[in-house]
């Protein structure tokens, strides 16, 4: 099988633009609202879906923060493999904010669960919501659900969805691949 094609570049900019949309209706000026993209990947979402937000509709108070969660993951020091952190670069309260939790794929929900954790350290939000690209419906090990989502897919086995960023990969696409791919 190789790799399939879910999502073409003209569709994940369709996808963005109706995320922004959603969030525009829930959040309306971002005055009291927050986003943050979860390290690694969810920093891309949440960097295209802040530059929506102010090029595309006029919104020019959208805070953007980035949160590393890999000394709150609950297979940190479980493995071979040394997992390595990334930057967590939140320059603002969240205390009282409307937080929304950006990442790219909705997998086990073991992510948003570190996140979760790893928020309160910042301190307590008022609200806390999760947009993602990609929903892997049948893949959740805890009961977490995303308020936003761009695609549901259904992910069978090994199977392994890539998100693909103009910014790093040279493209915007979404790929499923077998898992050695």
């Amino acid at each position: 099988m190789g790799q399939k094609i879910l999502l073409t570049s003209k569709e994940v900019n369709i996808i963005l633009h109706r995320l922004a949309c959603q969030l525009i209706e829930n959040h309306n000026d971002f005055s009291n609202s927050v986003l943050i993209g979860i390290q690694p990947r969810g920093v891309f979402l949440a960097e295209r879906i802040k530059s929506i937000l102010e090029n595309s509709y006029n919104i020019n108070n959208v805070s953007l923060g980035f949160l590393d969660i890999t000394f709150f993951r609950d297979d940190f020091r479980r493995g071979e493999r040394v997992l390595e952190a990334n930057k967590t670069k939140i320059d603002f309260l969240v205390e009282d904010k409307k937080v929304v939790f950006v990442d790219d794929v909705l997998f086990t929900g073991r992510s948003i669960r570190s996140a979760l954790t790893a928020i309160q350290s910042f301190g307590r939000p008022s609200n806390i919501e999760l947009l993602v690209l990609i929903d892997r419906r049948f893949s959740r090990q805890l009961p977490i659900q995303p308020d936003y989502r761009g695609r549901q897919v259904d992910v069978i086995g090994e199977e392994k969805v890539k998100v693909c960023w103009q910014e790093n990969e040279g493209e915007d696409a979404v790929y499923l691949k077998e898992k050695d791919n």
